[in-house]
């Protein structure tokens, strides 16, 4: 990219001065990036500001357009030579304040990207010794220079330890003190950025030097610190029985995908032979936490000891339907057929359905069901809605329809087939849930309901009914901080949580199995007994945000529409305009 792409004229840049009251126009000759032979450092380096502060490009462009600038003008005859020019230039650097520390990383930056090019110098041994003082000034204080710049400057030049002390010797000469034993001077300068927790740059100064030490402590130390970059470099430094720590301290610490990945790096496997089982497993116990069962088993890849263990997971989790599963899938054997147990674990577990009061879950997939779903639902005051949808676990593609919308009354709940409804009824589909979501005398109540609302509005965007909703109440939005979602505030105010171990089931298959069933139902009518408790005020402070009475009746949304904009619009709007009044169940 050439300068005046960046918003300069070819020839020259025009600056505009006030001087008192006229006004003076000065140029600055661009010569000086066609041709170094008769241009100082200092005037190079102040030109170069110049392009910075004048760029019309943002930041981050401009300077890889000055950095690109800057490798190739080094080419073009420098005095006495590139090398020897850039380490002039970073000495004068600090003079320039503010844009001391991002000219001097795009500087040596270019000139690493010249050397890669470059045959050779020719001026190596000189800027050699410029760059060695220049270090030990920025070591003594007396220039001003970031450290990470003191350690790139040993790097683009190749200081090594004796050249410091050829250096060192010529100071000697002149009766200076300073450097009586260099590596003991060095390893003082490092020992101050350990002090100060600035490990990597400890870290990369004793690779450089190649100063070794036991090092036990201070891997340690890194690790505690959570300077995981900069232990991981020092051990590798070290070689194999430091690496060996560094993964036994990994892995007691349970970070066992890094240390997988340093045993995979560096051929470790015989050493630690258990390593990425345990890293396999660990993975498998996450995904199993996030209910991704199907992925979950995906990972495993069919490994005997990595399906046992999802297997033993189900059963922790209680999703015993998912042990008779994988046991018959995988022809596993010695596990306890699983269903005959559920019931038991479950009611000791987590919530049921006949603690919740409900008398039926009932499935709606014909018009007739339709028909005497809508009239008992619109004989309620009170209701719960949830909907489910299959999981997409591809990256970035378009999320499935949503498959089922529960709708649960005090003794019942109705779960609505909307896939096979909305292809065989659609207009009748329609009708009935305008009737209910609209209905001002049915308090809707909805957990998150704005994602619901949203997928809803995808899935069926021809359809009326998902564009308008009346008297709805999201219980999220009466608790401050909700944490660990619908289970975790069942839990708080219900005295026990719900199972989610089916929340990432396939919910398109057909039929839903009685546990996906009695998970769906579950979700709906738990909001109603949590509203019920909270309207009666029967719980504690604690579980209700330290007050002890909710004003349930302000959160309620009287009207909210869900209208599909354009991508132009939706982008342009944060959220949907919520109206709310202070209304009467």
């Amino acid at each position: 990219m050439c300068l005046f792409e960046m918003g300069f004229e070819e020839k020259a840049i025009k600056l505009q001065v006030k001087e008192e009251k006229a006004c003076e126009t000065k140029r600055i000759c661009l010569h000086a990036f066609t041709d170094l032979t008769y241009v100082a450092p200092i005037v190079f380096l102040y030109l170069l500001k110049e392009c910075y502060v004048h760029g019309n490009l943002k930041a981050t462009k401009r300077f890889r357009a000055l950095q690109l600038q800057v490798h190739q003008v080094l080419c073009n005859s420098p005095q006495p030579g590139p090398a020897t020019f850039v380490a002039y230039c970073l000495y004068i650097l600090p003079i320039f304040g503010s844009y001391c520390e991002g000219f001097s990383h795009l500087i040596v930056s270019a000139f690493h990207r010249f050397l890669k090019t470059a045959a050779t110098t020719g001026d190596s041994l000189e800027a050699k010794i410029i760059a060695v003082r220049l270090f030990l000034d920025i070591v003594e204080g007396s220039i001003d220079h970031d450290e990470r710049i003191a350690v790139k400057i040993l790097e683009v030049f190749d200081i090594k330890l004796t050249d410091i002390e050829k250096v060192a010797s010529q100071s000697k000469a002149k009766n200076d003190r300073r450097f009586h034993s260099v590596k003991a001077f060095l390893e003082q300068y490092i020992f101050g950025f350990i002090e100060s927790e600035s490990y990597m740059t400890a870290v990369n100064l004793l690779e450089h030097f190649s100063i070794r030490q036991s090092g036990e402590s201070f891997l340690v130390k890194m690790i505690e610190k959570k300077q995981f970059r900069a232990a991981e470099k020092w051990a590798t430094f070290m070689g194999k029985p430091m690496l060996s720590m560094l993964i036994r301290e990994y892995v007691g610490r349970n970070k066992l995908k890094s240390a997988y990945l340093i045993v995979k790096k560096n051929n470790l496997q015989q050493e630690f032979p258990d390593v990425h089982h345990k890293y396999k497993e660990s993975a498998l116990k996450k995904l199993a936490e996030k209910a991704c069962w199907d992925v979950a088993e995906a990972k495993a890849n069919g490994d005997r000891q990595l399906v046992e263990y999802l297997v033993y997971l189900a059963m922790e989790a209680g999703y015993l339907e998912k042990v008779d599963e994988l046991c018959n899938r995988y022809c596993l054997e010695g596990f306890p057929k699983a269903q005959e147990h559920e019931a038991n674990f479950l009611q000791h577990c987590f919530l049921n359905l006949n603690e919740l009061g409900v008398e039926d879950i009932i499935w709606v997939d014909e018009l007739n069901g339709l028909g005497k779903a809508t009239c008992h639902i619109e004989g309620s005051k009170v209701v719960g809605l949830d909907c489910e949808w299959k999981p997409n676990y591809v990256k970035g593609s378009k999320p499935n329809k949503v498959s089922i919308m529960q709708i649960a009354s005090d003794k019942k709940v109705f779960i609505l087939d909307l896939i096979k409804l909305y292809n065989d009824v659609p207009d009748v589909l329609d009708n009935c849930l305008t009737h209910i979501l609209r209905s001002p005398r049915i308090l809707k109540l909805g957990y998150n309901f704005q994602c619901d609302v949203k997928q809803l509005a995808q899935s069926y965007g021809d359809l009326e009914c998902f564009k308008c909703f009346n008297m709805l109440l999201d219980i999220q939005n009466m608790f401050k901080d909700p944490r660990g979602g619908l289970s975790g505030l069942a839990e708080k105010i219900l005295g026990a949580s719900l199972n989610k171990t089916r929340r990432n089931s396939n919910w398109e298959q057909r039929p839903l199995s009685q546990n996906q069933l009695e998970y769906a139902a579950l979700d709906a009518a738990v909001l109603i007994q949590i509203f019920y408790r909270v309207c009666d005020h029967s719980h504690t402070a604690d579980a209700l945000d330290e007050h002890n009475k909710i004003e349930w009746k302000s959160y309620i949304v009287s009207h909210m529409d869900n209208l599909r904009k354009s991508r132009k619009e939706s982008r342009l709007r944060k959220e949907p305009e919520l109206e709310v009044k202070d209304n009467e169940a």
